[in-house]
């Protein structure tokens, strides 16, 4: 993930031209998540989860519904193995 223009994108690695086709985009919750998930390497929901309740003022139940719909659209779009 890079920021670029204020904005965060996750760009393809090994891609030896730039195709902005590629690019996802991502807003500043799903960067926070993109970032949490990085750090902690393996992890898991609840974990991704209780970072955001710490960092947002959110609770708990809303904060893991919102991770797991997300972590599968990245997975549907191949974003995670």
């Amino acid at each position: 993930m890079r920021e670029v223009c204020g904005e965060h994108v996750l760009v393809g690695e090994g891609v030896s031209t730039v195709d902005f086709s590629s690019l996802v985009r991502f807003n500043d919750t799903a960067a926070f998540i993109w970032k949490k998930a990085e750090d902690l390497g393996d992890f898991t929901e609840s974990q991704i989860a209780e970072a955001l309740v710490e960092e947002y003022d959110i609770d708990i139940d809303t904060a893991l519904k919102d991770v797991k719909e997300l972590l599968a659209e990245w997975q549907k779009k191949a974003l995670l193995c």
